[in-house]
């Protein structure tokens, strides 16, 4: 079996670069919202690692099956596994539904293995046989990959690529409707790099006004660990859609101070607790949070949504005192226009 290493990783750029911002050029591809996966097939056993090195080969029995059969030799992939809802022609990528795969019991992976099953987006090929391609160029990666997927049919793919960056600023656009998460630029000539970020992402940044409806302490004891953030649906009601992190030591005591005339209390003055929803990735983590009175609004830089919440933490841009919490809705955020996967996969 092949060693996994941990996967190439990206760094953040805001729009799509030039292809001659490195030396040897850059190939663009999308950027594919989903379990980042290393699968090691050596003609026996297939092993499936992930980017935080969980083993994710039990999670995924109809991809192992896939592998197994349709692999024409073993070989070390790098993709992503991911999750298709709706009908042929309306299809998207769905990322509750993935998660939900993520399940200690074994009868529930056979189940969703079956109802929800999972694709396999390959972009990258470490090793062919008992040919290590760590050290090649990703343009001679690339065209291995392509000659060893030529043929293999669905659940395994190969995802596009192009060398022309007006094209990957138009996927950029267009493929956020299938449920992708933006576009990723590869340097051509450099080797495959574990754990470091040498290529570049870029993903939509937007930004919205929205609410403070609590704070979660941080994992220290003291100060605010991540504030959470709510948006009034066509309802009146307000909904938690999220939670902004990354504050500095000496500002998460500070918000502690600026927050505490807002904490919601009880008749004998202690503050009030609520928790948001577990998920399989929380079970064990501590979700209560110190409930605040809706009325501080803040703007918050997002990339996309997902249902009525957010993807991804967002990050603080600044307060914005001017504006009135009942005035933060869902009609402010940005209308995404639908787009087929399958017109991506092809």
């Amino acid at each position: 079996m092949y060693d996994i290493p941990a996967p190439m990783l990206a760094k953040s750029v805001p729009t799509v670069p030039a292809a001659d911002r490195v030396e040897g050029g850059l190939s663009y591809e999308p950027k594919w919202d989903g379990f980042r996966a290393l699968v090691a097939w050596d003609g026996t056993e297939v092993e499936i690692g992930s980017r935080g090195s969980k083993p994710l080969t039990r999670y995924f029995p109809e991809l192992v099956d896939a592998f197994s059969r349709l692999l024409p030799e073993p070989c070390l992939l790098d993709g992503e596994i991911v999750v298709a809802v709706g009908e042929p022609g309306a299809q998207r990528l769905d990322w509750p539904a993935l998660s939900q795969r993520i399940h200690p019991a074994a009868s529930r992976v056979t189940m969703l293995s079956e109802t929800t099953p999972a694709m396999f987006i390959a972009f990258d090929l470490l090793a062919r046989g008992d040919a290590l391609l760590h050290d090649e160029p990703f343009r001679v990666r690339r065209a291995h990959l392509e000659d060893l997927l030529a043929g293999v049919p669905h659940p395994v793919h190969l995802t596009r690529t192009t060398g022309d960056a007006d094209l990957a600023a138009r996927w950029l656009e267009e493929f956020e409707g299938a449920g992708l998460d933006g576009v990723v630029a590869k340097p051509l000539a450099l080797p495959y790099a574990p754990g470091k970020r040498t290529m570049f992402k870029i993903k939509h940044a937007r930004t919205a006004d929205v609410v403070a409806v609590g704070y979660r302490v941080h994992k220290s004891g003291r100060g605010v660990g991540s504030l959470l953030v709510g948006l009034y649906g066509p309802d009146g009601v307000i909904r938690n859609v999220g939670g902004v992190a990354a504050w500095s030591d000496a500002r998460r005591l500070e918000l502690v101070e600026e927050l505490a005339p807002l904490v919601e209390r009880d008749d004998e003055g202690d503050a009030v607790v609520g928790e948001t929803d577990r998920s399989r990735f929380s079970s064990s983590k501590d979700v209560s949070f110190v409930r605040l009175r809706p009325e501080r609004v803040l703007e918050v830089r997002y990339d996309q949504l997902e249902g009525d919440r957010f993807r991804h933490t967002v990050q603080f841009e600044r307060w914005r005192p001017d504006r009135d919490a009942r005035s933060c809705t869902y009609e402010q955020l940005e209308a995404v226009a639908s787009y087929d996967l399958g017109d991506v996969l092809d």
